[in-house]
């Protein structure tokens, strides 16, 4: 569903600020497949997520995506392949309009344009229905204004923005971090049900270690623009967060204090 060929993307070149975001990294998602992303600030992860949705070109290397060569594809036209919640809760929604008009903009990406359309009673009811499913009463605040829900209730819609027109590729940038313990479980409760439902092929990105454990079939450690570390299914059911700690020690080759501050 997801396949990377030898990314290849770097900051400033030719400069004193050069910086090599990510060294030739490959990596194949089948369908279905849920990967959790760890590793410390600067170890690519983000650039990773940019290069996917074609917020950033790759300088070397090629991006598939259900079969379809999408390397040098605009974001714009990626969007009907890809759904993305972001770290910021007021990053998925436009808060100045409603509910119900958040999600017709969303529901766009399959194809139907325009509020009028996208707010016939039928769709409202889709609407409703989906939104049930967050277990928040959101369905029956429909006119109110995104940017009067709290933290937590925004990431919860913009989950189902970016999932309930079940795109071939989910990408999730550090969704829960920005909220509280709470509102985080929530979330990532949703995000279980959600992916589970529709069988989406998904990469999330975490500083949280557990997290990364408890979610997906997969999971990946990035350090210095490069995997260095990838567990299968079989493979993390058995990691503990020690055992994770272990192996960056290991894979790097050298002693860090840190080691827990710099994953976590």
């Amino acid at each position: 569903m997801l396949q990377l060929n030898q990314i290849f993307k770097v900051f400033n070149e030719g400069t004193p600020d050069e910086k090599i975001a990510l060294d030739h990294v490959s990596l194949k998602l089948k369908k279905g497949d849920f990967v959790t992303v760890i590793g410390s600030n600067g170890a690519g992860k983000s650039t990773l997520m940019n290069i996917i949705s074609g917020k950033l070109i790759t300088d070397v290397g090629s991006v598939s995506i259900d079969g379809k060569n999408v390397t040098t594809v605009k974001e714009h036209r990626r969007a009907k392949l890809i759904g993305r919640v972001f770290q910021d809760p007021m990053a998925g929604t436009a808060p100045h309009m409603t509910i119900e008009e958040n999600l017709a903009i969303a529901y766009s990406r399959v194809g139907v344009r325009g509020l009028r359309s996208g707010l016939s009673k039928k769709r409202r009811d889709f609407f409703k229905e989906k939104l049930e499913m967050l277990h928040l009463g959101l369905e029956n605040r429909l006119q109110a204004k995104a940017g009067l829900l709290s933290g937590g209730e925004r990431q919860a819609l913009s989950l189902l923005m970016a999932t309930f027109t079940e795109p071939k590729i989910l990408l999730l940038d550090e969704h829960t971090a920005a909220l509280d313990p709470s509102r985080a479980e929530l979330v990532t409760q949703l995000t279980k049900e959600i992916v589970n439902e529709y069988h989406l092929t998904t990469l999330m990105v975490t500083h949280n270690m557990q997290q990364a454990l408890d979610l997906g079939n997969r999971l990946i450690m990035m350090d210095k623009g490069q995997i260095i570390f990838e567990a299968d299914e079989e493979k993390k059911k058995d990691l503990t967060i020690d055992r994770l700690l272990e192996e960056f020690q290991r894979i790097r080759g050298e002693k860090m204090n840190s080691d827990r501050a710099v994953l976590i």
